[in-house]
């Protein structure tokens, strides 16, 4: 409902200017297999019908209007009268960035302004099919610093920075541009607009950071609202004039001459103006507390994706900024605003982690060796001593003993001095020993369980065993 109220509108204020045959026709009946040569295309009968009809010879001059936020590109043509008619709308079929101007190389914008075209820049060999160059940057551009290259209207359907739009269009667009530089026309303006500068969209643009721009682009699209005639363009002081009549040469950065407006067209947008103030009183109450969100690119491109289906990867379109963009209440869109910045912070902050790691390891190629692990490792307990293997001539031996460890008593006085002292130490000791200290075999902890204290040792008598002796191999069977 909001768009469809914004159209009526645009048509509202159209009429009050005196427009007339602003049908819109966006379709095409071009087949292009049957197109032996692009650049010597003849337009269709149909159309050559409708000149005949309004009144318009087939190569009289043209004019060129896009407005960005519908999507349209509008071929103008003169009358006999010379004032210009719409011959026919196309619906631009890609155009990249966001409403507002081209500011510099690689941002991406498509311009916006009043360029002129020349024959020298219709290129027939273009790799997007047929292309016309825009001339950015202009006069204007160039005063205000701004650059960029290679922008065009062309076919193709893929932008980045241009007005695309599809082979069978650009073939007609181009046909019609052909005959009017051989009818004698020297240049074909262009004008290029966010959107239609009617008091509705003013209003609903009006916090935009280039609402300044626009209205000084206003006065050259008013002029032509109500002229129907392309206006006369020149710059000074880094500014646009229009219509205007100068007691002295245009200086674009320099002080603009004496200049004035010449009397029929003041009139005329004297009463344009009043009519527009009203307007724009009434669309700035319908916005109270409201503002336009406008769409990036890649959310326009999200609401046409399906148009992309079964196509090849270059053909790119992108949906207009009516679609995808919304009315909105101020608080709201802070908060979106807000969330975007943080996650393009976020992006960019990932984007150089990412740069960074492959700086350090030459883009992949080596990967660094990680560091020894700080922390000391703990140590291995020392291998329990295995008792030594039997022989075989034990194993039949019956005064063996059983037990390999050795008679707690048996000790020499070299041991009992070494052993003395841990028996005095506390079983909280002995027990950490176990834990901490290298792992001892169980004959040495049998001994330090059993040692006596110094005193007993001293008192008691050493008792020698002698080990049994093992039985003659002849007797291994007797009893």
């Amino acid at each position: 409902m909001r768009f469809r109220n914004l159209v009526a509108s645009a048509a509202i204020v159209a009429a009050l200017a005196g427009c007339t045959n602003e049908t819109l026709d966006t379709t095409t009946s071009v087949d292009l297999r049957s197109v032996k040569n692009k650049t010597e295309y003849q337009v269709s009968g149909p159309m050559v019908k409708k000149m005949t009809e309004l009144g318009i010879q087939k190569q009289a001059p043209i004019a060129l209007r896009i407005f960005k936020e519908e999507g349209t590109l509008e071929v103008w043509k003169a009358n006999t009268a010379n004032r210009f008619q719409l011959l026919k709308s196309y619906k631009i079929c890609a155009w990249s960035g966001k409403l507002g101007p081209k500011v510099k190389e690689g941002d991406r914008q498509a311009p916006e302004g009043f360029y002129p075209l020349f024959p020298h820049q219709m290129n027939p060999n273009s790799n997007y099919y047929l292309a016309i160059n825009t001339g950015y940057p202009n006069t204007y551009d160039k005063a205000n610093g701004r650059q960029g290259t290679h922008l065009m209207i062309h076919g193709a359907c893929s932008s980045s920075g241009c007005y695309s739009m599809t082979d069978e269009q650009m073939i007609e667009i181009f046909a019609l541009a052909r005959d009017s530089f051989k009818g004698g026309q020297e240049s074909v303006q262009l004008q290029a607009f966010p959107f239609r500068m009617t008091a509705e969209n003013m209003a609903r643009h009006r916090n935009n950071p280039n609402i300044k721009f626009w209205n000084m682009l206003k006065v050259g699209y008013d002029q032509f609202e109500i002229t129907k005639r392309p206006p006369e363009v020149n710059v000074c002081e880094k500014k646009y004039v229009f219509n205007q009549q100068a007691s002295g040469p245009f200086n674009p950065s320099g002080q603009c001459p004496a200049m004035s407006t010449p009397p029929a067209l003041q009139v005329a947008m004297a009463g344009f103006e009043k009519t527009y103030r009203t307007d724009y009183d009434k669309a700035m109450k319908k916005y109270d507390g409201m503002v336009w969100y406008e769409p990036s690119e890649a959310e326009r491109k999200a609401i046409v994706a399906k148009q992309r289906v079964g196509r090849e990867l270059a053909y790119a379109p992108t949906g207009n900024s009516f679609d995808a963009g919304k009315l909105m209440k101020a608080s709201d869109l802070e908060k979106k605003l807000a969330d975007q910045k943080e996650a393009e912070e976020t992006k960019q902050a990932v984007e150089i982690q990412k740069k960074e790691l492959e700086k350090a390891t030459d883009g992949g190629k080596h990967v660094p060796v990680p560091a020894a692990n700080p922390v000391p490792q703990p140590v291995m307990q020392a291998a329990v001593e295995q008792p030594a293997k039997k022989s075989f001539w034990s194993l039949f031996s019956k005064s063996e003993p059983e037990a390999e460890a050795p008679a707690q008593a048996v000790q020499t006085p070299e041991q009992q001095a070494a052993v003395a002292p841990q028996a005095q130490e506390p079983a909280k000791t002995t027990k950490q020993a176990r834990t901490t200290a290298p792992a001892a075999t169980e004959q040495q902890t049998a001994a330090v369980a059993t040692a006596p204290a110094p005193e007993a040792v001293a008192e008691t008598p050493v008792l020698t065993e002698e080990p049994p002796k093992k039985r003659p191999f002849w007797k291994i069977w007797g009893n």
